[in-house]
């Protein structure tokens, strides 16, 4: 425990005196400025908040090659996996993107992230404590994609390639291309982002001794992200439009081993056009801090998914949503400062199902909310505390065949109450950079079409089943937490929730059918414990007058990050038994400024999620990455290679009351492969930060966006 205190405050001594020497640097860059001065400013690799955690994609090599999900896996203390989703912390994570819900299905939205080059992201925000002013559905916590913007004068471009290969059996590419355009002037700025993504993977299944399946995937997404801005006088209006494609098709072997082997060949093929315009008017008042936003959102998803073989399927989905919402914050005198921020929303999903030429479900949700929320601070304290109503009016019907092959239909059960969500949340600052916070929210979680989607299926046989619910009615979560935060990349943490009609996905057996489906666990309580610090290695080998000395930057240093975490779910009609989280991080500074980062991750088994029971570690995997800049930084060169002892295999056992389930599944998640970051000379060569587009910006702002602010 000393040495633990010990090494944190020499790590606090050592980033407060850089800190300093870093403000006292910014002062004299900005007087310099004045005379022509082009400032180059250094992103922090993570960036700790009251409220958020911030990494930074864009100048990590060992993040942003590859696909974004690659990158997302790769962040301390976030969990991604086919049995456990995504979370943070032990939170389950709602996806945005820009500031704005994807709005997706869980498969549709592993597809994006595996589409999308983690080099098109700017950096990755997790909210882990949404105030009032995130709609309550939002959770435990946010991934917020802040997508590349640049905020340049005239015309820049950036060309982002990549390739790499697997090659569990034979090799198997991906690759990835794409190009931003930005221009920028007094009065007018737009950015176009076109791009392509190319993949080829393999997967290898096993459920009890019934059944063996390989699959053999190929996916292309093509993408366009733009984005207009216009100077209205003090005003400002933005318009973004987004839209995403996507088709793949896989060639599945399945064996299945009832009376003997049998032996079936299925080919299926998906396509899915994502769409999305919105647009937002800036009020600009003398007061920079004060705001008010209005905005409007319209999304389309459609998506197609056809299986062909002795078992066929045909089924497709529609998804629109429609949102609009108003804010509003200014400073207020509260104790010694503060700030008031209130607003409304009005958002409405219409979600249609189809199998073959039948309407399986039509479902329709509309939410109107408004909040409260006021900020303060008193010497070392910080205060939130705020409230937002919602109403809500989900309704549905549901089309099925009986035994007999009648056709029915069934209204869903309807869902019109209106809540209260409070939160409150207290800070206090014992010193630079270190705080204590207290944090407690009340949130509901509605489920996702993809939950709902009765033809939820990717894959049918005579053994494998697998359906949505319909039925599935909104989960409630009372979240408590208390957090200690260390210059931005130190913190200890535990939090707990008390969950009401929790949906958990349960894989049964019934005799020779195995059964994949949702249903609803009526009480939950989890607890989660949290811990992670960066380790320098000179706090080793440099005594610490010497350490004084310098001018240290952590991300320009050699270190170990530690990550781990612990999470038990006690629920009523099992024993639970916790699981461990475990990350680390190792970064090297090389001779000729080469940089190497390895990073491991692993789910050591033993415990259980919900009703699986980790028979083998989960996310089990060790990374390298080495990355060079030449050309005046210009040229960003990465090699990497992934799972290099290619240990990533998912085996679990699901408990049901018919007894257990042994199920298994293995990507050819070993890879290795080449990035390529170039920016393309323009005339445009010394071009500098636009300091009407740089400002900092209030949790409220901060939604990010292309060229937004």
């Amino acid at each position: 425990m000393k040495k633990t205190l010990f090494t944190l405050s020499l790590l606090g001594s050592v980033l407060s005196f850089a800190q300093e020497t870093k403000d006292n640097k910014e002062t004299n860059e900005k007087e310099k400025q004045i005379e022509g001065v082009v400032i180059t400013k250094t992103k922090k690799a993570v960036e700790q908040k009251a409220d958020r955690t911030i990494f930074d994609f864009s100048e990590q090599p060992s993040l942003n090659s590859g696909s974004l999900m690659e990158g997302v896996k790769k962040l301390p203390g976030l969990v991604v996996s086919d049995m456990v989703g995504m979370m943070y912390q032990g939170k389950p994570l709602d996806v945005y993107m820009d500031g704005r819900p994807l709005n997706i299905s869980s498969n549709e939205l592993n597809a994006f992230l595996e589409g999308m080059p983690a080099n098109s992201v700017e950096r990755i925000e997790i909210i882990t404590q949404p105030g009032a002013e995130f709609p309550a559905t939002s959770g435990g916590a946010i991934l917020n994609i802040i997508t590349s913007k640049s905020a340049k004068n005239y015309l820049t471009a950036v060309y982002n390639g990549g390739y790499r290969f697997s090659s569990y059996d034979k090799y198997r590419s991906r690759f990835n291309n794409s190009i931003a355009l930005n221009s920028r002037n007094k009065w007018f700025g737009w950015q176009v982002n076109l791009g392509q993504y190319y993949r080829e993977s393999l997967s290898l299944s096993e459920f009890d001794n019934l059944s063996r399946n390989n699959s053999n995937s190929l996916g292309r997404t093509y993408y366009m992200n733009s984005a207009f801005t216009f100077e209205l006088g003090k005003d400002r209006l933005l318009l973004n439009y987004d839209i995403n494609h996507s088709n793949g098709g896989s060639s599945i072997v399945t064996d299945e081993f009832l009376n003997g082997v049998t032996r079936s060949n299925f080919t299926s093929d998906s396509k899915g056009l994502r769409q999305e315009v919105a647009a937002t008017y800036q009020k600009k008042f003398d007061d920079k801090n004060k705001k008010l936003d209005f905005k409007a959102i319209y999304s389309n998803n459609d998506s197609e998914f056809n299986q062909f073989g002795e078992k066929s399927l045909d089924n497709s989905s529609l998804f629109n949503s429609y949102n609009f919402r108003i804010d509003y914050s200014q400073p207020l005198k509260i104790l010694d400062e503060g700030k008031m921020s209130f607003g409304g929303l009005y958002d409405q999903q219409n979600f249609e199902t189809k199998n073959r030429s039948i309407v399986n479900l039509d479902y329709t949700r509309q939410t109107t909310s408004a909040y409260l929320e006021f900020q303060a601070t008193l010497k070392k304290f910080d205060f939130i505390a705020g409230a937002r109503a919602e109403n809500y009016d989900i309704t549905g019907i549901t089309r099925y065949y009986d035994k007999n092959n009648v056709l029915k239909e069934d209204n869903l059960n309807p869902f019109k109450k209106f809540k209260v969500f409070p939160n409150a949340s207290v800070q206090y600052n014992l010193m630079k950079q270190l705080f204590v916070n207290l944090n407690y929210n009340k949130k509901i979680s509605l489920p996702s079409v993809s939950l709902l989607n009765p033809n939820n299926n990717t894959l049918s046989t005579e053994t494998l089943t697998s359906n949505g619910n319909p039925n599935l009615q909104p989960t409630i979560y009372d979240n408590a937490e208390i957090k200690i935060s260390a210059f931005d990349y130190a913190y200890i943490g535990y939090n707990t929730s008390w969950v009401k009609n929790q949906i958990v996905q349960k894989v049964s057996r019934e005799g020779n059918l195995i059964k994949n489906e949702q249903l609803q666990v009526n009480s939950i309580r989890t607890h989660n414990f949290n811990f992670g610090m960066p380790i320098p290695f000179m706090l080793f080998t440099t005594p610490f007058s010497e350490l004084m000395k310098f001018n240290v930057n952590p991300d320009k240093m050699n270190l170990l990050y530690v990550y781990t975490g612990y999470q038990i779910q006690e629920m009523p009609d099992i024993k639970s038994k916790g699981f461990w989280v475990f990350s680390l991080m190792g970064q090297f500074i090389l001779p000729k400024d080469i940089r190497l980062q390895a990073n491991y991750n692993v789910i050591p088994k033993g415990g259980n999620f919900y009703y699986f029971e980790i028979e083998k570690p989960l996310n089990n995997a060790f990374d390298i990455t080495v990355s060079k800049k030449f050309m005046s930084d210009r040229l960003n060169l990465s090699l990497y290679a992934r799972d290099i002892f290619n240990q990533n295999k998912s085996v679990i056992v699901a408990n049901s009351l018919g007894g257990k389930v042994f199920t298994s599944n293995k990507f050819d998640s070993r890879s290795f492969g080449v990035s390529v970051n170039y920016k393309i000379p323009t005339k445009n060569k010394l071009a500098k930060e636009d300091p009407n587009m740089i400002k900092q910006t209030t949790q409220s702002e901060n939604n990010g966006g292309i060229l937004q602010q």
